[in-house]
């Protein structure tokens, strides 16, 4: 990718008036981590349809003690964290029975922007081979386990500090079942009229080596879809004409992380895997993605099958189950570490803008925009159509909401704009392409 100066390439600028994403990240504990999944473990299984009653066994113990541990962070820091249940009563295809399907939210508000807000994820169930039996033992470490323990962790680390827009630890229920606690976050969400910039979805993120013995602790994958989902029959025609195909606001997440994390230093760089996510396989993101909202799924670089979906089992000398000792803390750490960056940048920064752009049958091409609350400048971000990152870039001065490229073609090239705050904090991108903005699509009214 062209390198440009720091100023305009660095999703955010350090701000000497408060920690750095950097330091913040920095917080993150090994050992917290190992304690938060060995106790997940110790609920024997975390099963959907597991006992809600029993006081040491099943989903129910495991998700009390959740909302013991955010109330716990939540003295800690004079009661900075609201923490809700979100629930519903369920039946499916892997809900049989009616069943209580709760979530475990920690709410940390905004001080200056609390309706916007950056929610990171994960499941807290666990399952065997069989979907359905839920009473032998399901460990559940790394699946998911991992990412209860970096949503959890990231709790304890990011409530020392104050943020302008809202961040929510989200623990949910009921993924292996339909991805349950997904569509119960996602329904919470619009019913509580947030304006979500960016669900991070954390999804077996704690080994670094695979079942054929490939080790890879150097990269994480995120997982994030081309054109949006929501709103796509709409979508389709303007699409076609005006282009969209690889622009939407969870596409645009993905190169944002993928700048953060060479900026940040963690150890650890992001694979840009360009689907919804893993081949025929699914998340939690996914229902989040289906009200329109930007989302992505974090995933280890490399699966190892023989530890995820096992009976705890030896077969032929080889074992199977997803237990603690087949997980790698030091790559979970970093994972978590590059989440908790991620959320402290995209809570200081502004959400991104609603660009359009217009040049047809001319040699200029014109982007017009909104004014987005807390935007020190803008930054126009432009590239040709086969190309896979930003290349070209100018920045525009906050009181603009508009600016013109002389001699620039707009058959070319794909173009954005992201809102940088008076900090210095830079947006993702939002494309000026039909669905580009980082709200649910809604179709424009028919023309009287």
């Amino acid at each position: 990718m062209k390198k440009l100066s720091l100023l305009l390439l660095s999703p955010f600028i350090l701000a000497a008036a408060s920690p750095t994403p950097k330091t913040i990240a920095n917080g993150v504990s090994q050992q917290n981590l190992r304690a938060i999944v060995e106790k997940l473990v110790s609920f024997g299984t975390r099963h959907t349809l597991s006992s809600q009653t029993h006081p040491t066994r099943g989903i129910g113990a495991s998700l009390r003690w959740t909302e013991e541990e955010f109330g716990r962070y939540a003295r800690a820091c004079g009661g900075c964290l609201e923490i809700v249940t979100p629930s519903d009563t369920v039946t499916g295809r892997r809900v049989p029975n009616p069943t209580l399907v709760k979530n475990v939210f920690a709410i940390q508000r905004g001080t200056t922007d609390p309706n916007r807000v950056v929610i990171i994820s994960g499941h807290i169930d666990s399952r065997v081979t069989d979907v359905m039996d839920f009473t032998k033992d399901a460990p559940g470490a790394n699946d998911d386990g991992s990412g209860t323990a970096a949503v959890i962790e990231a709790a304890r680390v990011l409530s020392k500090h104050r943020f302008p827009a809202t961040i929510v630890y989200a623990v949910l229920s009921g993924e292996e079942q339909g991805l349950l606690g997904g569509k119960i976050m996602a329904d919470y969400a619009k019913a509580q009229g947030w304006q979500v910039m960016a669900n991070l979805n954390n999804d077996i993120i704690g080994n670094s080596c695979g079942s054929d013995g490939k080790c890879d602790a150097a990269h994480v994958r995120v997982f994030s879809e081309g054109p949006r989902w929501q709103g796509r029959e709409a979508l389709m025609a303007p699409q076609r004409s005006l282009g969209g195909e690889n622009d939407s606001p969870s596409r645009n997440l993905s190169r944002w992380l993928d700048t953060l994390a060479d900026d940040v230093k963690v150890g650890l760089d992001v694979r840009q895997i360009w689907r919804n996510d893993r081949f025929g396989r699914g998340g939690d993101h996914t229902e989040m993605l289906n009200a329109g909202y930007p989302a992505i799924r974090f995933s280890v670089a490399i699966e190892d099958y023989d530890h995820q979906h096992q009976d705890l089992r030896v077969e032929n000398g080889r074992e199977y189950g997803d237990t603690v000792d087949e997980m790698d803390f030091a790559y979970l750490r970093k994972v978590t570490q590059l989440n908790v960056a991620a959320l402290a940048a995209l809570a200081r920064a502004p959400m991104p803008p609603a660009p359009t752009v217009e040049g047809a049958v001319s040699t200029d091409t014109t982007l017009k925009w909104e004014p987005t609350p807390g935007t020190g400048h803008w930054i126009i971000r432009w590239r040709p159509t086969d190309q896979d990152q930003w290349t070209e870039s100018r920045r525009v001065r906050g009181e603009d909401l508009g600016a013109v490229l002389k001699g620039i073609r707009v058959d070319d090239w794909v173009f954005g704009v992201s809102s940088v705050s008076p900090e210095g904090y830079e947006s993702p991108v939002a494309s000026a392409v039909p669905g580009g903005a980082f709200r649910p699509y809604v179709p424009p009214a028919p023309a009287q």
